[in-house]
């Protein structure tokens, strides 16, 4: 999908580029880390998504003579053109030459921990800040209700919410992050032909409708695709439409094909679920699956689990791809430090609030890993690079320095990996790919303890500032507000 990459931003990215470059300041090399504050959907976790579009805006991202030329016809409030010919004569020839680095798709990850780095002239990584945000954000988002719906209904889920997204590229963009997040396939064609992700579905009402009764229309659509018939068994009536599916089923039998299963879109689903196992397995028919939907979300689907219904596999649409009870994930792209053109050493950059969820963290920062012994995660440090941790490995809560663990001796990894270097994409083909995603995920959400996966009231998983980038940051505050 063509997405004009350096267009999909706020203006005052553009016209502080323009003060960047006016300054004098637009090659100071400067680093930002991209991060959100607090848990999608009151959960215990997140799941990364959106790196391999972030990867498409890296390749795609230069101006255009049509882009300069809708730039130079925007009028300044006070009078005048915002932007100066010299400027946009510059835009035009303008290369992107960031280095970036990020969790892989499908990592499970916390807040206060950065996802993205960005490094380079400031200018440049002011200019990808919006769409950056854009990428990482929504579809992080909708990965992570994916997942919970997954680890809710634990059968296959197909999502389908692409009448009902935000748009066709949020449609298209929200298929493949679903996917990241662990549904089996989506209703979405062209995700499948864009992204290689599997594509499934069956019939609507209209098809049951168009013919004289449910039964011919049932055996018309048996004949049609013998290895693919699901029916949808809830237009008139479901338990006529089961004995519909059942007698359609046994005539499939004989002649040596297989109702794969039925569907049913409305209505008391559990009650209804269990009332078609009954049907079905006294008819002989025990190999025959039921597919639930209808505006099903992880709450839904464990109540009906709860309720001891067996289900197949499980259609989530509206609630899942528009990320229905939570429209956004609010991540942040902060400046952290900065160093003149040629410099080896970076300058702390810090943003000070009255509200402590929104102090920044400054330096040039990645995150450790940690594991307990038998694979589980033991907890993440947020550390500056060119620090490292000291022989402490001690993380603090940076929203609460009276909350500290000790992670010393455990087996760690560091999270994020080469994106682009220089402006020019670097990940290999696994790291752009939506099913090994799925995989990633899937093992991630492995390793967390299932308190922190449950879905009211999960346990909080620790993440935390290395100790001397705590006292790093402490002493900083107390400097810049004149209290040290």
């Amino acid at each position: 999908m063509k997405i004009d990459y350096e267009m999909l931003t706020d203006l005052y990215q553009l016209t502080m580029a323009q003060g960047y470059w006016e300054s004098g300041q637009g090659e100071m090399q400067a680093c930002f880390h991209m991060y959100f504050r607090d848990y999608p959907f009151k959960g215990g976790f997140a799941v990364a998504s959106g790196m391999a579009q972030l990867a498409d805006l890296v390749d795609a991202f230069s101006f255009t003579d049509d882009d300069a030329s809708y730039l130079a016809s925007l009028d300044a409030p006070g009078g005048g053109k915002l932007f100066k010919p010299e400027f946009l004569e510059r835009l035009r020839t303008f290369k992107l030459d960031v280095d970036i680095d990020a969790v892989a798709e499908g990592t499970v990850v916390f807040p206060h921990e950065p996802l993205v780095r960005v490094t380079g002239p400031i200018m440049d990584c002011q200019l990808i800040e919006t769409a950056l945000l854009n990428c990482v954000n929504f579809e992080t988002l909708v990965a992570t209700k994916a997942a919970r719906v997954c680890l809710a209904a634990e059968a296959p889920v197909a999502e389908f919410g692409l009448r009902r997204a935000q748009g066709p590229a949020g449609g298209v963009w929200a298929s493949r992050a679903a996917v990241v997040g662990g549904c089996a396939s989506t209703s979405n064609v062209l995700a499948g032909q864009m992204f290689g992700v599997p594509v499934s579905g069956t019939h609507a009402h209209s098809w049951v409708m168009s013919f004289s009764d449910e039964l011919t229309a049932f055996r018309a659509y048996a004949a049609a695709f013998p290895n693919n018939c699901v029916l949808l068994v809830d237009t008139y009536d479901v338990e006529q439409g089961l004995r519909n599916a059942i007698t359609v089923g046994l005539e499939m039998r004989e002649r040596g094909d297989r109702l794969s299963g039925v569907r049913i879109d409305s209505g008391d689903l559990s009650w209804l679920a269990k009332m078609a196992r009954s049907m079905l397995d006294e008819a002989g028919l025990d190999d025959c699956g039921i597919v639930l939907s209808n505006d099903l979300d992880e709450y839904a689907i464990q109540s009906i689990r709860d309720e001891g219904a067996q289900v197949t596999s499980w259609g989530v649409g509206t609630k899942l791809a528009c990320a229905y009870d939570q429209p956004t994930l609010g991540g942040v792209y902060k400046l952290s430090a900065t160093r003149a053109p040629g410099e080896d050493a970076w300058c702390d950059r810090l943003k000070i609030s009255e509200s402590v969820a929104k102090l920044t963290t400054p330096g040039v920062l990645d995150v450790r890993r940690y594991f307990h012994d038998d694979g589980r995660l033991a907890g993440d440090m947020v550390f500056d690079i060119h620090a490292g941790a000291d022989e402490r490995e001690i993380i603090v809560d940076p929203l609460d320095d009276l909350r500290q663990k000790r992670l010393a001796g455990k087996r760690f990894e560091t999270l994020l990996k080469p994106l682009a270097r220089a402006g020019a994409t670097v990940l290999d083909v696994d790291l752009r790919d939506a099913l090994a995603a799925r995989n990633r995920a899937r093992a991630g959400l492995a390793t967390l303890d299932e308190s922190q996966k449950r879905m009211l009231n999960p346990h909080t998983y620790p993440v935390g500032l290395e100790y001397g980038l705590f006292e790093r940051r402490r002493d900083l505050v107390a400097r810049l507000r004149g209290i040290a």
